[in-house]
């Protein structure tokens, strides 16, 4: 695979979209009569700025921005067809309300005083418990602000959720353990320094491929740096120029990282300067649960674990000679029987990683965050880190890769989660609940100092019925959550909840709701995102939505002031969204996680990186010369922790909650694909999209395959203990899966794969695992 960074992203794009209709690509950049505006992509968490061409009020075409340093130019596939995201026949356009079996349509009015007449009965008679707010990653900052502040500030419930609990909370868990912040330390421009590249668990060629083609690009302009790609399964990312692609058995990264740190102690690979001045060592409590029964927190913290402090964990000081005897166990060659991985590989791939003449950049996503112990394998790649001092500069550090467009903008840094506050604050203490109520101007007792419901309890919550109304905005959990059969309404439901969704599409979440609002969509509104680099990029409304669709803001405000709490959002002449943009900022100001005024997010193009300090804004954390927050002659400093030091954690290898056994014998793994977004509503509907894969398929091993009979394009069926689905075989082809493994993505409600996983989660951050789980196939 002998292509530049440019040919890679042309031929992807063309491979998908050579059927396109409408406005060619080429013609667009080169068409008169457009007028560009910028624009953040709205799809992955990658964060590039696209050019939006319109004409009499429509979007005719994008090209991606030159001047975003993001993508510089480059777009995916999704990327370029994002002007046909927003004219499906099948939008929503006026307010829906189900009478039996159907819905009528029905005025905005009505609509917004059913859902608050909703909200008062359940509030007075089950109190503020009893409701709850599902939002998602893809709404944008002002969105996640305002529901935030509307539950926390003005209903006085912490039933408040983002989707991104589904993606991203084990790297949150796993920054605050070892950091003492949230996200990255350093951005994307390591990825055109580094001199290896260790990819884990992440098939980014494909879910992030802007980023892929940097670290591609970097690979052809020295051919001396290194790609290790770690995976469970062989895919587009683990194929040339990957130098060093492994295959490891489900579960058992977390031995390999321990294997890799024993190599580097015993070998005296460290890097002892480093770890004299700014690591301290620390374990935590070993045999967790994997949270698969209701209420089953965990059982050495008290119910209030969500403050994330101390993360549903017992953690202790131990001196760095203890933490050697605790790698002692995990040898190469103990590791090689755990998982599959030769122990010469395991001592190659650490000495790479330990090259003091190498900067390494570590990449994860799903593959380490969807995972019973995701917080634990977040902490061992950092302990790699910090015992090389591989960290906080050019081309050294780990980058934990963002699923969603705002999962960090939205949901991580305005708190759209229920234990936190805006700007890295907790509902559990109370100076930041003190600090919020003074922003908002509210009585400080009405924010509740307890967590409210993560995600998975949210959601059984509401089928026990201890929830009894829910409004879910911008995200589709009945296809999405594990397990999802139990939360359907064709399920035996012990509860009869009522359930708004805000769409712009029908989707499995839609087809469960009592009341449907229809939203406008990305340039359909103005709007700000944050991306997996800690850049703020903001855009302007540029054309009308369909029919009567209204955008998501205007709908929290609208709700508010039927509830009794319309003056949260009272700012006299201001504009709205600057307005809560810049109170909004005042949560984060002078404490590491500063951002600028709206107007200057509002006309720069590709955003700024926080904290933005001066109009400047910063590229790596904890550095001095590269942080304002670092004080001269200190080098380093990892300020979110009390001593400004990073903590190395005692992690150990521990089993899946679920394992193939004689009854289900293969290993179930889920994720995406390049052309499809999430659950599919939005890019099923792109015809070129759809036509380049039109349904999900199970990824078979040949092997397999031959002792089944099964052929591709024949049915199967995958069966849990759960659930089951039926699907067309493929049998290897752009996914080639080890022997006893099948693979199926989740974007096809028609091939529901989530009724087959497993709802089990890490009992530190409450993210449930997708990746493992035990079935059986059949031919059909």
């Amino acid at each position: 695979m002998d292509v530049n960074r440019r040919e890679f992203l042309t031929l992807a794009a063309v491979s998908a979209a050579v059927t396109a209709t409408g406005l060619p690509i080429v013609q667009a950049e080169t068409s008169e009569g457009l007028e560009w505006r910028k624009a953040p992509c709205r799809f992955c968490g990658v964060g590039c700025g696209v050019l939006v061409g319109l004409h009499h009020g429509r979007v005719e075409a994008v090209r991606g921005d030159a001047e975003c340093p993001v993508n510089k130019g480059l777009l995916c596939i999704k990327g370029y067809m994002l002007p046909k995201i927003l004219y499906g026949r099948d939008r929503y356009r006026v307010p829906l309300l189900r009478q039996g079996n159907t819905y009528v349509e029905i005025s905005w009015d009505q609509a917004l005083t059913t859902m608050a007449s909703k909200f008062k009965e359940v509030i007075q008679t089950d109190g503020p418990e009893a409701v709850a707010a599902y939002f998602s990653g893809q709404s944008t900052i002002f969105e996640g602000y305002a529901i935030n502040k509307l539950m926390k500030g003005g209903i006085g419930s912490n039933n408040i959720e983002g989707n991104p609990r589904l993606c991203m909370a084990s790297a949150v868990a796993g920054f605050y353990t070892t950091f003492g912040m949230d996200e990255p330390m350093g951005c994307y421009d390591d990825l055109d320094l580094a001199d290896a590249f260790f990819v884990w668990g992440s098939n980014f060629a494909e879910m992030h491929p802007i980023l892929y083609s940097r670290m591609l690009e970097r690979k052809h302009q020295d051919p001396h740096v290194k790609i290790v790609s770690l995976q469970t399964f062989t895919n587009r990312s683990s194929e040339e120029p990957t130098d060093i692609p492994i295959i490891f058995k489900p579960n058992t990264d977390l031995a390999i990282a321990n294997a890799m740190a024993h190599v580097i102690v015993q070998e005296g690979l460290i890097n002892h300067e480093f770890m004299a001045k700014h690591v301290v060592y620390k374990q935590g409590l070993d045999n967790l649960a994997y949270g698969l029964d209701d209420t089953e927190e965990y059982g050495g913290q008290a119910p209030t674990w969500a403050s994330y402090k101390p993360f549903a964990d017992r953690s202790s000081s131990i001196t760095f000679e203890e933490y050697k005897a605790f790698l002692e166990a995990y040898t190469p060659e103990h590791v090689e029987r755990v998982s599959g991985v030769s122990a010469q590989t395991i001592r190659h791939i650490a000495r790479v990683f330990a090259d003091p003449k190498r900067k390494v950049v570590s990449l994860w996503t799903m593959g380490f965050n969807q995972h019973v112990r995701g917080t634990w394998i977040n902490n061992l790649v950092y302990n790699l880190h910090l015992l090389t001092g591989k960290i906080s500069e050019p081309g050294n550090g780990p980058l934990s890769l963002t699923g969603q467009p705002s999962a960090c903008g939205t949901t991580r840094e305005v708190g759209v989660l229920a234990h936190l506050l805006p700007g890295g604050h907790f509902v559990g203490n109370p100076e930041h609940r003190k600090k919020a109520a003074t922003i908002w101007k509210i009585p400080v007792d009405r924010i509740s100092p307890k967590p409210g419901y993560h995600t998975m309890e949210m959601f059984r919550a509401l089928d026990r019925g201890d929830i009894k109304v829910m409004w879910i905005n911008t995200t589709n959990p009945f296809q999405t959550l594990p397990n999802v059969g139990r939360y359907r309404n064709d399920a035996q439901h012990k509860s009869t909840p009522f359930i708004i969704a805000s769409e712009v599409y029908p989707s499995e979440t839609s087809r469960q709701a009592d009341l449907i609002l229809p939203s406008a969509m990305w340039v359909e509104k103005e709007g700000m995102f944050g991306n997996t680099e800690r850049r703020t990029q903001h855009w302007a409304r540029m054309v009308a939505p369909p029919g009567e669709a209204k955008d998501d803001l205007w709908q929290i405000v609208e709700f508010a002031k039927r509830l009794g709490h319309g003056r949260l959002f009272d700012y006299g002449d201001q504009p709205l969204r600057k307005a809560l943009f810049e109170e909004y900022r005042q949560f984060g100001a002078g404490e590491g996680k500063d951002l600028a005024p709206y107007d200057l997010y509002a006309s720069v193009r590709g955003g700024l990186r926080w904290p933005v300090v001066d109009g400047k804004e910063t590229r790596w954390r904890y550095r001095e010369g590269f942080d304002p927050y670092v004080p001269k002659g200190e080098g380093v400093k990892f300020y979110g922790k009390p001593d400004g030091r990073a903590v190395i954690w005692a992690r150990p290898y521990e089993p899946p909650a679920e394992a193939p056994d004689e009854e289900y014998p293969f290993w179930l793994t889920t994720g995406r694909v390049l052309e499809h977004w999430h659950t599919g509503t939005i890019t099923q509907r792109v015809l070129e999209l759809h036509r380049a894969v039109p349904f999900a398929p199970v990824w078979l091993n040949h092997e397999d395959a031959q002792a089944l009979d099964v052929q591709t394009g024949d049915t199967v069926r995958v069966a849990s203990r759960r659930g089951e689905i039926l699907a067309k075989a493929e049998v290897e082809g752009r996914n080639t899966t080890p022997k006893g493994m099948v693979f199926v993505p989740f974007f096809d409600e028609k091939v529901l794969i989530n009724l087959v996983t497993l709802d089990a989660f890490d009992p530190i951050s409450k993210q449930p695992d997708f990746k493992k789980c035990a079935v059986r196939v059949m031919k059909v």
